[in-house]
């Protein structure tokens, strides 16, 4: 989403909290590290790496198994863990071919947004944020926890299939913690104080939609 508009990618027009108006060309992030919180510990999904791209409708959504049990929250984290920044060519969705990925010095693209805006001061108004940086202080890395709503509970049982819908709102990259202006940066392509302080704000972005028990 963009704030309360579906996400386009066909140049349409978005205005972010400082009224700047923007067009999304790209937008695709890493999910990894899944774990289902319950009332005593938590479930892992397997092998978890997930390449989220607003283009490929089939990346939007994916599954695996779990044992019963019922499930109060879900954590994950944003971006590639350190290891497998340093772990040599790999495929699948931490495959270099999917352009997330600068060096094995500095390891994968995280998140990354692309797109024009009128504030822009880059060649053809271009606005590029390619957020990545596995160490240090400026790493990008950010473990996501979402409780679930009051009273909303995901109960995995035998031969079912359970449902968590997420919603992530682009219009948080700019704000909440740092005000990031499009017409100060409209570029961030390495890692950085910069990347970080946008990972900062992007790390918001998520909320639960919808919890489906089949």
């Amino acid at each position: 989403m963009v704030g309360a508009r579906p996400i386009l990618l066909d140049g349409t027009a978005f205005t972010n909290s400082f009224g700047e108006t923007y067009s999304i060309t790209q937008f695709k992030y890493y999910i990894s590290n899944i774990r289902l919180i319950t009332s005593a510990s938590s479930v892992s999904e397997a092998a978890s790496y997930h390449l989220v791209d607003q283009s490929l409708p089939a990346s939007l959504s994916f599954e695996f198994m779990a044992e019963e049990n019922t499930i109060l929250g879900l954590q994950f984290l944003l971006g590639v863990d350190s290891i497998r920044n340093v772990s040599g060519a790999q495929t699948g969705a931490l495959d270099p071919l999917n352009g997330m990925f600068w060096t094995w010095n500095s390891g994968y693209v995280m998140a990354k947004m692309e797109g024009s805006s009128p504030q822009s001061n880059q060649v053809a108004n271009k606005i590029a944020y390619h957020i990545g940086g596995f160490s240090g202080a400026d790493a990008v890395l950010k473990t996501i926890t979402l409780p679930f709503p009051a009273g909303k509970k995901l109960v995995i049982l035998q031969g079912k299939i359970s449902e968590i819908t997420l919603e992530a709102d682009c219009n948080q990259w700019w704000q909440n913690p740092h005000s990031i202006k499009i017409t100060d940066y409209p570029v961030c392509t390495t890692p950085g104080e910069l990347a970080r302080k946008i990972s900062d704000n992007y790390s918001n972005m998520f909320s639960i939609k919808e919890i489906v028990n089949n």
